[in-house]
């Protein structure tokens, strides 16, 4: 009797280590959540809501808090933040950030220190451009560029990374309180 009950309990191991291998959910992994806060404790660190976030796509307390972090005045419309804002999760925590003035919110930081083609091909254009644009550099460089002698060259680190590679200063930390 003793060996029988063994042996299913061998069985039974063997066959849930193969579904979690062959790509079985578990009971955690099923789990939904409407709250972002309570999403974020259990996800962790991800780029954008997944499928277990199944709340409002821009919940009202993070657009709220959102508005305060940015020091919008009170009676401002809340429809900017609505439509042009972005959350994440990051350590457990929820951050939000609005894409305002051509902010790269879902884009990741390009911490490359060597010179992309169009910052080559403007600086040929304009060998001693003391600021190279934007619109060539990329809105997600955490670098300002300039030319010299035709070569792309940095100026100063303008950004810095957070722990998700995201701009950390264009995303606020949310609290639930």
């Amino acid at each position: 009797m003793r060996r029988l009950r063994h042996g299913w309990v061998t069985t039974i191991l063997v066959c849930l280590s193969s579904l979690v291998m062959l790509g079985g959910t578990t009971a955690a992994e099923e789990r939904t959540y409407e709250d972002p806060f309570d999403y974020c404790a259990a996800v962790g660190t991800i780029d954008a809501p997944g499928s277990q976030y199944t709340g409002s796509p821009m919940p009202e307390v993070v657009i709220h808090k959102l508005k305060s972090a940015l020091g919008m005045a009170a009676d401002a419309p809340l429809s900017f933040l609505l439509y042009g804002s972005f959350w994440r999760c990051m350590e457990g925590e929820v951050y939000a950030c609005t894409v305002g003035a051509n902010i790269p919110c879902t884009t990741k930081a390009d911490s490359s220190p060597e010179p992309a083609k169009p910052l080559q091909e403007f600086c040929r254009t304009q060998p001693n451009a003391t600021v190279i644009p934007a619109v060539v550099t990329g809105r997600a460089t955490i670098y300002d560029w300039r030319c010299s002698g035709g070569q792309p060259i940095i100026e100063r680190q303008m950004w810095e990374i957070d722990e998700a590679g995201f701009l950390s200063d264009i995303w606020y930390r949310i609290s639930r309180d």
